[in-house]
């Protein structure tokens, strides 16, 4: 019985230790919006800023990277919401009830004018996404 004991509280030991080691910190792993694999904040960092003109086209991800200061590389395609700070009523709207691994950018400016924000949201609160407002300026700023 005491030996039967043992094994059954070993292998919980195990499972849950199992368990513990997938578990991941909160906000552990650094992701970053990219508009056709090039990172639209000008600076990771802490005064980093994002922004686009209303007349950007290609597909806009939001991805783990591998950053260094020589160069930022886009490695795993995370989900992500997207809703649309109005700068007119000061307002954050949904974009759509939609969940994107990508999507046209294209498509979500034409809600957009000059000075609007696009908020991007993550779903997993393992990715960190300190860049998550990207400026709409006018074409061609």
């Amino acid at each position: 019985m005491k030996d039967r004991f043992n094994k059954l509280f070993f292998l919980l030991g195990m499972l849950l230790s199992g368990y513990l080691a997938q578990a991941q910190e909160p906000f552990s792993q650094c992701t970053a919006a990219f508009l056709n694999k090039k990172m639209v904040v000008d600076e990771y960092s802490p005064t980093g800023k994002c922004s686009l003109p209303q007349n950007a086209t290609g597909t806009l991800t939001v991805c783990t990277a591998d950053l260094s200061p020589e160069r930022s590389v886009p490695l795993e395609k995370i989900r992500f919401k997207i809703a649309l700070k109005k700068q007119q009523a000061n307002t954050l709207i949904m974009f759509s009830e939609m969940t994107y691994k990508e999507v046209n950018i294209e498509k979500v400016l034409t809600q957009c004018q000059p000075g609007d924000n696009i908020v991007l949201m993550t779903l997993d609160n393992r990715y960190s996404l300190p860049h998550h407002e990207i400026l709409v300026l006018e074409n061609g700023q």
